[in-house]
């Protein structure tokens, strides 16, 4: 009776060490996905001057929630990341320069709502100053 009992020890045993190593793996694989995520820089360290620093508070407040900042990844909108690295705008073709991107940061474009009610000329070029970071 008490090796039957060793027996059923040790198979409990075997099924818990089993149990904990599919976990503890189970938690490498969550934690080696989770590696895009980067702690977010300060001002500072990406080297903003108060124009950028207040175009990317602009940018957190209203643009975030649907533009990628400094990824390639899309969110509901394209990724900002290079946006004025490019001679052309990717989805419309337009020129990438102050003018064009201002012009759709005041009017909207297609999905993209319009902030001309939202944001004062020196808001836009603090923005604009700001997406020429990434």
């Amino acid at each position: 009776m008490e090796l039957t009992n060793r027996q059923t020890s040790c198979k409990r045993n075997n099924l818990f060490c089993r149990c904990l190593a599919t976990i503890g793996l189970s938690v490498v694989v969550l934690l080696s996905c989770a590696c895009d995520v980067q702690r977010r820089k300060s001002d500072a360290e990406l080297g903003l001057n108060p124009q950028q620093g207040a175009g990317r508070k602009l940018y957190d407040q209203h643009c975030d929630r649907c533009h990628e900042p400094y990824s390639s990844r899309d969110k509901k909108g394209r990724s900002l990341q290079g946006v004025f690295k490019k001679q052309f705008l990717s989805q419309s073709g337009m020129p990438a320069n102050d003018e064009r991107v201002g012009e759709m940061i005041l009017s909207g474009r297609n999905m993209m709502p319009a902030f001309g009610q939202v944001m004062s000329q020196q808001q836009v070029q603090d923005l604009l100053a700001y997406l020429h970071t990434l």
